[in-house]
């Protein structure tokens, strides 16, 4: 089976998430999507972090409808910085049968060179590389950093890498939903509305516990 893994802070989760799970899902034949929410993010400051029970809690509520989509706390169950690779071996040796696709923004892909073993990742999983809404199509080929570049095979005409272990690294077209965690924070410190911004049982959970609100001094 075609297994996603799709990691992130998810700070807040939001519908356009949802949506690229989706399309991934449907684009690449996935039998599930696996979200898995970063306890504490090696490129991301972590005061500027949710606490990761209300992350993890409110990636419960946001796919509890979908049976596709379930929600993993790997990274909050391990100690020390959520590496990438430190997941995707534990979930590669979870389900050694089924090929895996770690679902990624564009962003991401072009500093992969940065990240904690990333050369590891290539013979692991086959990659989801998912372009901003708006955004031009990212060439894969040139993203690659070049001390690994002689590992792929690029096919120009469907802008896919297919790494010498047989992974493949392929881009899926912006999805059209310009939403971003930031603008849903911001939009909340000011007191409006996120309604239709994020599902339902989120909107409630962010409400109920007053999250990003400038009144609450102990959240980011």
């Amino acid at each position: 089976m075609n297994i996603g893994i799709f990691g992130g802070t998810f700070n807040p989760i939001h519908n356009a998430h949802l949506r690229i799970a989706e399309e991934s899902r449907d684009q690449y034949d996935l039998s599930s999507v696996i979200f898995v929410p970063a306890a504490d993010p090696p490129h991301k400051p972590r005061h500027r972090q949710l606490d990761f029970s209300h992350r993890l809690a409110m990636v419960s509520l946001a796919i509890k409808n979908n049976p596709l989509f379930t929600v993993s706390s790997l990274e909050g169950e391990r100690s020390g910085k959520s590496y990438s690779i430190d997941t995707l071996r534990t979930l590669h040796d979870s389900y050694p049968d089924d090929r895996l696709f770690f679902i990624m923004g564009s962003d991401s892909f072009s500093e992969i060179g940065a990240w904690h073993e990333y050369q590891s990742i290539f013979p692991l999983t086959s990659i989801i590389v998912v372009g901003r809404p708006g955004s031009v199509g990212l060439c894969l080929a040139s993203s690659l950093p070049v001390a690994i570049a002689g590992q792929f095979c690029y096919d120009v005409a469907v802008n896919r890498l297919t790494h010498s272990s047989g992974t493949s690294v392929s881009y899926l077209d912006g999805i059209p939903l310009p939403i971003s965690s930031s603008s849903i924070r911001e939009l909340l410190r000011c007191g409006r509305s996120v309604r239709y911004l994020v599902p339902d049982g989120v909107e409630h959970y962010l409400k109920e516990h007053t999250l990003y609100a400038r009144s609450n001094p102990d959240l980011p």
